[in-house]
């Protein structure tokens, strides 16, 4: 009998009352790097590995537990759009060494899978939609190529369409036997004081919604900030004892010109993480504008709530 995934020691220990630490923004460090807007984040496993791998490294020396791949966009479909569809298993592939390369010991790698930037059929008309069964093909040949790589578990992160979500969460599922984190994005209604996603659902309808689909840990990323990600949490742990996770953006971007900054620094971010844990999150970590100096604060939090 084959041994069960490293992946699943995350599951079983945020069940048994751990805490845990994710990393931080992917983009943001990118760009800090010299990737240019409009260019393919991915590419860079391949012209880029160093600052890649460099960039996994620093998360794991400020202290996260777990990294995610820079895959984001890594669907065929995504890739399709900088005409490299072709090297999709390829550059899923790299993105998991990478990742792998400087894993510590006691910590893993997840594979992130983002939207494909597809609306789904039933919504859209033209050439950017899919249907059903063309998510689950681009999601399985995604899944497929980072479990080659070598990850532990999967990031299904940022959907907004929840066909795209459930599609990726079931092709994962079927393409191995890895477990399945699954976020999504929502908006605050400033207007009626809540959080929904571009659809209508609320946080306990998602957190239903992607456990029914086959995921083994829910939640929220990226959206307006820790202060908004209490609320989702708060709402999610009301319907369920599933593992959750939160990693929220550094607060609203901030444009002037051509650099976009983020409002909260890492002091100011870190203050909310106290109540996140509190809510009932299990695990932490950051979204957009967040780099390696966010996560050592963070990571202080969560060490201090550990069960001893």
């Amino acid at each position: 009998m084959p041994a069960r995934a490293r992946g699943w020691e995350i599951v079983e220990r945020v069940r048994g009352g751990d805490l845990l630490v994710f990393d931080g923004g992917y983009g943001t460090a990118l760009f800090a790097a010299g990737l240019n807007n409009g260019a393919c984040p991915e590419l860079w496993n391949d012209t880029h590995a160093e600052i890649v791998r460099g960039i996994h490294k620093g998360y794991f020396d400020a202290g996260s537990d777990f990294v995610e791949t820079n895959t984001f966009g890594g669907t065929r479909l995504k890739l399709n759009e900088y005409r490299i569809g072709d090297r999709t298993q390829d550059l899923n592939e790299k993105g998991a060494r990478l990742a792998r390369a400087v894993c510590p010991s006691d910590g893993y790698v997840a594979g992130s899978i983002g939207p494909t930037s597809s609306v789904p059929a039933e919504y859209g008309v033209g050439d950017n939609i899919a249907t059903d069964d063309e998510y689950f093909e681009t999601f399985t040949e995604q899944a497929e190529a980072l479990a080659t790589g070598g990850v532990d578990l999967f990031a299904v992160e940022t959907m907004m369409f929840p066909q795209e979500a459930i599609a990726a969460i079931k092709a994962c599922k079927a393409a191995t036997g890895l477990p399945v984190m699954a976020t999504m994005f929502f908006q605050y209604e400033e207007i009626h004081d809540r959080d929904r996603t571009m659809w209508g659902e609320s946080p306990a309808e998602v957190a239903q919604n992607l456990l029914d689909a086959g995921a083994d840990i829910v939640g929220m990323n990226c959206g307006r900030g820790p202060d908004r990600a209490i609320t989702i949490i708060r709402e999610m742990r009301a319907v369920t004892d599933a593992p959750l996770i939160a990693y929220p953006n550094a607060g609203m971007p901030i444009t002037r010109g051509d650099e976009t900054t983020y409002e909260l620094g890492p002091e100011a971010m870190a203050k909310d993480y106290p109540a996140l844990l509190h809510v009932g999150c299990n695990i932490v970590g950051r979204g957009c504008g967040a780099g390696p100096e966010h996560i050592p604060l963070i990571a202080e939090v969560v060490r201090s709530r550990r069960p001893r």
